[in-house]
């Protein structure tokens, strides 16, 4: 089957990316759009249009106009997903050779930036939930924990990130958290890649957004919690602790030089229709009706997780035995596509479309699923990975990538340097990273956990010479 094809095949319940449900929630405007002559819309970056660095054309009155909305001083709309826009916040943070504290379950494209702009990532472990394998957000005081132990280990830092929420939707208080580092003088980076809903402010139904806690960056990407089209994202900046100029700089490094006229419209109806009263009541429509699925799941004794974003339903699969990797295939044969599938876990994206019937689905597939001869031997707790506390790469994310390397088998690995960047994707979170020593502790871990995630923790890893 060509692409082209493949891209009108029929797939069952979509309950994966892009959170638009496959056109069914795509803002009215760009949905009129796509029906208007073919190709109608692909254009350059006219004088009347402009792109997203423009200081004159749409996209930058588009942009003014987004951060107002949103609360924010200034926004830039991206075509390259909340990668390029997170990768040019982390060049506008820190300089070469400079310090950027993170969490453990930072997406990849953060390290890629460290590497790119020679930038030292001081990585901080997280709470980890051992009956499903998730990491969960820092709260208040194991973060005050963090930044006791960089005193007591006289680490060095110029700025922080933090991601909120995670892959699963699981949130945590953000205000405290950026509170305390602005106390310290540092700016504050946020990838809210996964929820860009939360900007809303319809109340309690949602988390608060890290834009309205006060982080001096936030990047939402638009296609995962928005209404966007798959490459539309978007980066906000207020207070006065980064330079907008050199964060500009930053993203015209980054940015293609011919951005899409069409995802920079559906960056701008994405925030619009989502920020309006009707997309605000359709918003509250849909969590009131994702929170009476997952009860009425619940009810019918399907292990359901709890989260903080009704609209993620995590299937704890391990709890019955079942390997999530395995149970997803099951569930694609039957018609029904997740986001995230896990050793421990399914996760489904409900996104922003109605999901008429899935109670009913899921239940019946639910039942057929264990009545089949799925292996069901699979059983928790789920080892956490050993990473220290807070720890930094042996040598430079930059001059491990770039030295010159050799690839043994990952059992000969220990004491050697990864340069490597090992991240099994989707979720993203990376195992090891260029500049880190392979401990004995941490290949071990790696070599168990092939036996779960086979075509992501690799045999053989990369070293330097």
């Amino acid at each position: 089957m060509s692409l082209s094809n493949l891209l009108t095949h029929h797939r069952g319940n979509t309950l994966f990316l892009p959170a638009h449900g496959r056109g069914n929630a795509l803002p009215m405007e760009i949905k009129a759009l796509l029906k208007r002559k073919p190709g109608l819309w692909d254009l350059p970056e006219l004088p009347d249009i402009g792109g997203p660095t423009f200081l004159d054309g749409a996209v930058a009155k588009s942009q003014e106009e987004s951060a107002l909305t949103v609360g924010a001083k200034k926004g830039w709309y991206g075509v390259n997903g909340a990668t390029g826009l997170l990768q040019a916040s982390i060049l506008a943070i820190a300089r070469p050779k400079e310090s950027v504290l993170m969490p453990r379950n930072i997406h990849r494209s953060v390290i890629q930036a460290c590497i790119l702009g020679d930038i030292n990532p001081v990585l901080f472990d997280l709470p980890f939930l051992i009956d499903r394998g998730h990491y969960l957000p820092p709260d208040f005081d194991w973060f005050k924990t963090v930044l006791e132990r960089l005193e007591v280990e006289k680490v060095e830092i110029s700025a922080v990130v933090l991601s909120n929420p995670t892959y699963q939707g699981y949130s945590s208080d953000l205000k405290p958290l950026i509170d305390l580092i602005h106390k310290k003088g540092w700016p504050v980076l946020v990838d809210e890649a996964h929820g860009a809903h939360f900007a809303t402010c319809i109340g309690d139904a949602l988390p608060k957004s890290a834009l309205h806690a006060g982080a001096d960056l936030v990047v939402h990407s638009l296609h995962k919690s928005s209404l966007g089209l798959v490459q539309t994202a978007v980066l906000w900046w207020q207070g006065n602790l980064i330079d907008p100029e050199i964060l500009e700089r930053s993203i015209v490094l980054l940015q293609t030089t011919s951005p899409s006229a069409l995802l920079m419209a559906s960056c701008e109806a994405a925030v619009n229709e989502l920020h309006s009263p009707l997309g605000k009541k359709k918003l509250k429509e849909l969590l009131n009706d994702s929170k009476q699925l997952s009860s009425s799941l619940i009810a019918a004794g399907l292990p359901i997780l709890e989260n903080q974003d009704p609209l993620r339903l995590v299937l704890h699969t391990s709890s019955f035995g079942i390997c999530g990797l395995d149970a997803d295939k099951w569930f694609i044969d039957k018609g029904i596509i997740a986001e995230l599938p896990e050793p421990g876990t399914i996760t489904f994206c409900l996104g922003f479309s109605r999901h008429r019937g899935l109670v009913r689905t899921l239940k019946r597939r639910w039942s057929q699923l264990l009545s089949s001869d799925i292996s069901i031997n699979f059983n928790p707790p789920f080892k956490k990975p050993p990473f220290p506390f807070v720890s930094t790469p042996e040598k430079s994310c930059f001059s491990a990538f770039r030295s010159k390397s050799k690839i043994i088998p990952l059992q000969e690995s220990v004491g050697k340097i990864s340069s490597d960047l090992i991240s099994p994707y989707p979720p993203g979170i990376p195992i090891i990273l260029p500049g880190e020593k392979l401990d004995k502790r941490r290949v071990d871990w790696m070599m168990e956990q092939q036996n779960f995630w086979s075509d992501q923790i690799p045999t053989e890893i990369k070293v330097v010479a």
